[in-house]
């Protein structure tokens, strides 16, 4: 086995995320977007230690399990869905069985508390970033999801699957506007170009819609011109000349006389010079309406901003979140710690059945939304700190009775893990969009005397690969994670000396 031969193989088994297992001469194989019983050809990539990546070039043989229709003409070209042509059944038993063959090879024993599907299948986004570019090198204007395997040809999802059709139709108007001009895209190598991103935001039950629109600040024939440069010389972007150059009036009126589902409460146009390919803001103006809709989970309402975090499946995350108060159990009385805390949604769930709940975030605009909405829910027992939670937990007086973890897919800092396993908590509940990143994480918790109690799944993301996995953990011995080698260094990041103290004096007081 050599780097760029091909071969045709058996996909044998596959592991999370969508990652398909093949032999060759007895080494392991792992080949990206294919299916155990399928029988592909490919191309080997990488060869190391006796293991070998390998690109799938084509589906030769289908699964037997592949049964399924795709729903979406797009299918095969886009690389956001992958899972169409399998059963919604047994979409959700590949991912069980991926999320159980990584728990079970970190944990001893645990009770399964099974894979619990979304309760819409079609429709379920109530966000979408599209990007601007181009279907081929110098094709025409197209704007959509990113071709599989390609980072930089695209697919005008015109007709996708995962989303109200409301977006389709903004974004089809929204490309004939554009297309018809000519404004040219932002190149990712040369950083040249206007149009960026659309990114379309609705609710699931009132269907409003928020609509905002990333460009760069290069307009006309200053498409050498740099933010940073304007910067520098104590210029600010000329947003005025920016609408002119892309007749954004005209397109409002456009957006406007859609027939839509729902209703657009607010168009924004956001100016982003960065040189990565990211949704970020150098400058937000409010073209039309208001800048915020507001979503309904579980009773409650949170004010989303352009910015703002949010599970992309409502509905879905209505059962995530019950499920998650289903382990958090009663705490009455207890103080908890909600880690990650996004803008204040899980943090919201468990106030009324808390003493307290402090919330730490290190997005700021996500910490403002949080303080909005416990307002805004008439919720008095709420605190929401902006900041890195490896750096806040060294400020925080307070000591939590239980821990809430949310942590981005990349999982929990070593550091901070192990600042979160000296507050000694006999619970803690753990939520992972990424099932690798709680494995890792996990062996941790659990070499400090953790153990995993229950678990199970919650697909938000029907039709891909992704899935949510929600864990809770008990300590064995609650005082046993005293340890006498600890280091009381507040100027290392350490855990204050009077936490600790607290701690001690806490755990005696039991």
């Amino acid at each position: 086995m050599k780097k760029g031969q091909e071969y045709e193989v058996i996909i044998q088994d596959y592991e999370f995320p969508n990652k398909g297992i093949a032999f060759i001469d007895d080494r392991k194989v792992t080949v990206k977007g294919a299916f155990q019983g399928q029988k592909v050809r490919i191309r080997i990539t990488k060869t190391k230690n006796g293991k070998g990546e390998g690109r799938l070039l084509e589906v030769l043989e289908p699964s037997e399990q592949e049964t399924a229709i795709p729903i979406c003409k797009h299918f095969g070209q886009c690389g956001g869905c992958t899972y169409q042509t399998f059963p919604y059944e047994t979409q959700l038993a590949i991912k069980e069985q991926q999320v159980r063959k990584l728990l079970d090879g970190v944990c001893d024993t645990y009770i399964w508390d099974g894979m619990i599907g979304s309760p819409v299948m079609e429709g379920y986004r109530n966000k979408m970033e599209f990007s601007f570019g181009d279907e081929y090198k110098d094709g025409p204007l197209a704007l959509g999801l990113h071709k599989k395997g390609s980072f930089y040809d695209l697919v005008t999802v015109e007709d996708c699957k995962i989303v109200d059709s409301d977006y389709n139709r903004i974004l089809s108007c929204t490309l004939k506007h554009f297309a018809d001009r000519q404004i040219p895209y932002f190149k990712k190598m040369s950083h040249e170009g206007c149009l960026r991103h659309l990114v379309i935001r609705q609710t699931a039950r009132r269907k409003d819609i928020l609509i905002n629109l990333v460009v760069s600040s290069q307009v006309g024939n200053d498409c050498t011109e740099k933010r940073e440069q304007a910067v520098t010389e104590g210029q600010s972007v000329n947003v005025e000349k920016i609408k002119e150059y892309l007749d954004i009036d005209i397109w409002i009126e456009q957006l406007n006389s859609l027939a839509l589902h729902g209703k657009i409460a607010g168009i924004l146009l956001t100016v982003n010079d960065s040189l990565a390919d990211v949704v970020q803001s150098d400058e937000t103006r409010l073209l039309y309406g208001q800048d915020y809709i507001y979503e309904e989970i579980l009773g409650l309402k949170f004010r989303i901003t352009p910015f703002s975090f949010f599970q992309t499946n409502s509905l879905g995350a209505e059962v995530l979140y019950e499920k998650a108060r289903s382990y958090v159990g009663d705490t009455r009385n207890q103080v908890i710690f909600d880690l990650y805390s996004g803008t204040g949604t899980i943090a919201q769930m468990l106030a009324s059945v808390a003493k307290k709940v402090v919330g730490v975030e290190i997005v700021e605009e996500a910490v403002e939304a949080a303080r909005e909405n416990a307002v805004l829910n008439q919720l008095d027992n709420c605190e929401f700190i902006a900041g890195d939670v490896l750096k806040v937990l060294d400020e925080l007086k307070e000591l939590p009775d239980m821990i809430v973890l949310d942590p981005p897919r990349d999982g929990i800092h070593p550091k901070a893990l192990n600042k979160i396993i000296r507050y000694g908590v006999e619970r803690m509940v753990y939520i992972s969009c990424k099932p690798t990143s709680l494995a890792r994480d996990l062996v941790a918790l659990q070499a400090a005397g953790y153990e995993v109690k229950n678990a199970c799944c919650v697909d938000m993301f029907p039709g891909t690969a992704n899935v949510e996995t929600v864990v809770m953990l008990s300590h064995k011995k609650i005082d046993s994670v005293i340890d006498v080698k600890v280091e009381f260094d507040e100027g290392k990041g350490k855990v204050p000396l009077d936490n600790i103290a607290k701690r001690v004096s806490y755990i005696q007081d039991d």
